[in-house]
């Protein structure tokens, strides 16, 4: 018979398939296994309007065999099968969808969808393949047909005898080049694993014939090799079980197959949405970070399949980046995917989900904080970076979403707590959420600058990771209550006790001028201390930046250098102040020495680098002197 030409620009659509539609070559056996599947559905469509038809489904299935000797591997189903007509329409033509028209004809319910609607994905196994051969005899034709193609010089159709009503596939494939390995598609454990990823799911059981090693009839110690047919995919996945037949083991026994962490998960959410856009969701809280988490390299998403059949192993635009630690899976029918079925188009219902996932896992974490708060913290030790990130990214937009999922280290309770906690203990008089930040908890303790707020009895949150003040300053105020750093000019101490210190100052205006202009533009004043009980000296900021974010951006590697309005603060009722006051006018040298050896002191206590130690080192040895 003749060759006939394909009816589209069959050259240049046909390259696309092979080099640019698939980004991975294994997915060809994704597509022919689906469109099995599919001409299976459609036996069952057309049981349901024909009294002559019966659907049981044990006797349908799909089968893969593998052949090394002639280099051939195919894909037999028992599905409805195509007529000359159908060949010539749904093969003849690229891009023409036979599952699409039967779609469109046909009113799809009972949870079972027609997976293949582009007309393209069979054309992916050219990718693998030089030659393909159809062989296939449709349940409404008496004659079967052969359908042959070496690829876009176009295909032939010759009639066959053939009794059994379904599909044969036979992919001759490409010979092995220097860095493609075309055999790998002969091997079992390869053909086992590419089912297990992306077809797993597909509702009738693929099988194959499976040479096993195996313990000789009669014997003890002699073994034999065994070949015996087996079904490679689960057929019914978790998420479509009923929740109530579930247990958590059958979850975290899902969570390990999938190998969606080594840890346990603290808790998984199972979601069934049948409304607008239908889809099925399982997803995992984890216990544990990945070991590269917090790195460029890591990588977020759910795995997304579409009627079980796998489309993207990370659909990152599924998840918010402050929840990009979540795990799981989403299966839907209603997405709009493109070409190639691998990756989505930024459509209505993609948001939609994406939206009812946030919602979800926020009920979640927080029912998880007000049920378990163990597992609450554990997670949080984890991932509350993360959480802060969220509050600070995206210019705070998301700040009020996630204020009430933060914990923060107290220092009248000892432990975490939430901003609806410390709230909830305010005395009347306290206008400020107080925090201190510091390279860690027993460091905060023995700031300078926490005496007058712990003296007053009021709670301090402990600020230990380097995006806590970056976080808080974007919330700024929590239930009308704003934040206030320790170490600010203003505390909201009784006004009183400010009349005091400001009194104090203006009485020793003369010495802090002198001390200032010795410091030069180290400091931007020099003050008595409104704040100070025991120690004599403290820095404190003016202004939007504070010491600790000099410091965490002046660490980071790149040449971005910012100063803090640094103030020298001196305790006026300390005794190292009336060395002060001794040495003004009558000693400028000590003078000198005194305030550049408070200045460094100062620093020390706040963790900031000394600028000359050598120099600090000298005027130490001349006051030992």
């Amino acid at each position: 018979m003749a060759k006939r030409k394909f009816k589209a620009e069959s050259q240049k659509l046909l390259d696309m398939v092979i080099n640019s539609i698939y980004s991975q070559r294994e997915v060809f056996l994704r597509e022919l296994i689906s469109n099995a599947s599919d001409a299976i559905d459609k036996i069952y469509y057309k049981a349901l309007t024909d009294d002559s038809l019966t659907f049981d489904q044990s006797n349908y299935y799909i089968k893969l065999i593998p052949n090394k000797e002639k280099r051939t591997l195919t894909v037999i189903d028992t599905g409805i099968g195509m007529t000359k007509e159908e060949l010539e329409n749904n093969l003849g033509v690229i891009a023409k969808s036979g599952s699409h028209t039967f779609k469109s004809e046909n009113e799809i319910k009972d949870g079972h969808d027609i997976i293949g609607q582009f007309g393209v994905g069979f054309y992916a196994a050219f990718m693998v393949a030089d030659k393909v051969t159809v062989l296939t005899k449709s349940i409404d034709s008496e004659e079967g047909y052969k359908w042959v193609s070496q690829g876009s010089d176009g295909y032939t159709i010759t009639p066959i005898e053939r009794k059994e009503v379904g599909t044969e596939i036979i992919l001759e494939l490409k010979e092995n080049e220097e860095e493609d390995n075309y055999d790998e598609f002969l091997e079992e454990y390869t053909l086992k694993r590419i089912v297990k990823k992306y077809s797993d799911f597909i509702r009738y059981p693929i099988k194959m014939d499976v040479t096993e090693r195996k313990l000789k009839e009669g014997t003890e110690d002699e073994y034999e090799d065994v070949i015996e047919e087996q079904t490679l995919n689960t057929m019914v996945p978790i998420w479509k079980k009923n929740k109530n037949e579930l247990t958590d083991e059958d979850y975290k026994n899902f969570y390990q197959e999938k190998r969606y962490g080594f840890d346990q998960p603290l808790r998984h959410i199972h979601i069934n949405v049948d409304g607008t856009v239908r889809y099925n969701a399982i997803l995992f809280i984890p216990e544990q970070a990945p070991f590269n988490y917090y790195s460029r390299e890591y990588e977020k998403g759910l795995e997304l399949y579409s009627n079980g059949v796998l489309i993207m192993e990370k659909c990152a635009d599924l998840l918010p980046d402050y929840f990009s630690f979540v795990k799981g899976m989403v299966d839907s029918e209603d997405l709009s995917l493109n070409i190639s079925r691998e990756m989505l188009q930024h459509d209505r219902q993609l948001k939609i989900i994406a939206k009812n996932i946030h919602k979800k896992i926020k009920q979640q974490l927080l029912a998880l904080l007000r049920d378990d708060r163990e597992k609450y913290e554990t997670f949080f030790k984890a991932f509350g970076q993360q959480i802060k990130y969220g509050v600070y990214s995206d210019f705070g937009q998301h700040k009020e979403d996630l204020q009430d999922l933060l914990l923060f280290y107290s220092s009248t309770e000892k432990k975490l707590v939430t901003l609806e906690e410390y709230v909830s203990r305010m005395p009347e008089d306290q206008k400020y959420i107080y925090y201190a930040s510091g390279d860690s908890n027993e460091r905060i303790e023995k700031l300078p600058q926490t005496e007058i707020v712990a003296d007053k009895g009021y709670e301090i949150l402990y600020f230990t990771d380097e995006i806590d003040e970056f976080a808080i300053k974007m919330l700024m105020q929590y239930k009308d209550k704003e934040f206030r750093s320790v170490s600010s000019g203003d505390l909201g101490i009784e006004a009183d006790e400010k009349e005091e210190a400001k009194e104090e100052t203006e009485n020793h205006n003369e010495l802090f001028k002198a001390m200032k202009e010795i410091l030069g533009d180290k400091v931007k004043d020099v003050r008595a201390s409104k704040r100070l009980k025991s120690h004599p000296v403290v820095l404190s900021a003016d202004g939007e930046i504070s010491l600790e974010m000099e410091k965490i951006i002046n660490a980071m590697p790149d040449d971005q250098q910012i100063k803090a309005d640094k103030v020298l603060e001196i305790n006026v009722n300390h005794s190292i102040f009336k060395a002060l006051e001794a040495a003004q006018g009558n000693d400028e040298d000590k003078l000198a020495l005194y305030t550049n050896l408070l200045y460094n002191q100062a620093l020390l206590i706040e963790g900031l680098p000394i600028e000359d130690p050598v120099a600090f080192t000298n005027d130490m040895c001349k006051v030992m002197v």
